[in-house]
């Protein structure tokens, strides 16, 4: 079969399947009640104020709306626990050595949106290689920072205080 026909045929075959799925949609509708939408759909999802009303009533299993309440559920659970990841990253080079040269020191924090976290150096030489790791809490350190260690630190507290962009905001 040549690819040109094998093309078409995959190209068919996406098309009924795309039908099969909107007759799938509109027999669920009717099915369940729900009215059909306008013709017409908004240039942009319109942003939803944050006020706090009174509850709303539960809706049926398996509707649009409660799956929406599920996954929006799941996703404000999903973000408060992605605040206690490290996940943001700072990493300074340095040369710790006169004698070498290439950067192949250095220090790296990671923190999570607290700043909390741990700070790791590796400090190499022509003889040998040490690594520290020393714990942050608020972004300080019980533990002495080197310059290069503080560098770091001092990046990712000021990326914190950056009002941060987030997805659905203007």
């Amino acid at each position: 079969m040549s690819s040109t026909l094998a093309g078409a045929f995959g190209i068919a075959a996406l098309f009924v399947a795309v039908l099969a799925l909107v007759f799938a949609i509109q027999a669920l509708r009717a099915q369940s009640g729900v009215p059909k939408p306008a013709a017409k759909l908004p240039a942009a999802p319109q942003p939803q104020p944050q006020v706090q009303s009174a509850p709303q009533p539960e809706a049926k299993p398996g509707t649009v709306k409660s799956e929406l309440r599920r996954l929006s559920k799941e996703l404000e659970d999903a973000r408060s626990e992605l605040r206690d990841t490290l996940q943001h990253l700072a990493v300074v080079r340095y040369d710790a050595y006169g004698d070498m040269g290439g950067r192949l020191s250095w220090s790296m924090a990671l923190l999570d949106d607290n700043g909390d976290g741990v700070v790791l150096t590796s400090i190499n030489s022509r003889n040998d290689a040490r690594s520290y790791a020393k714990e942050v809490k608020s972004f300080e350190s019980e533990s002495k920072l080197s310059p290069e260690e503080g560098e770091a630190l001092e990046t990712l507290r000021k990326e914190a205080a950056q009002p941060r962009h987030t997805p659905g905001q203007s």
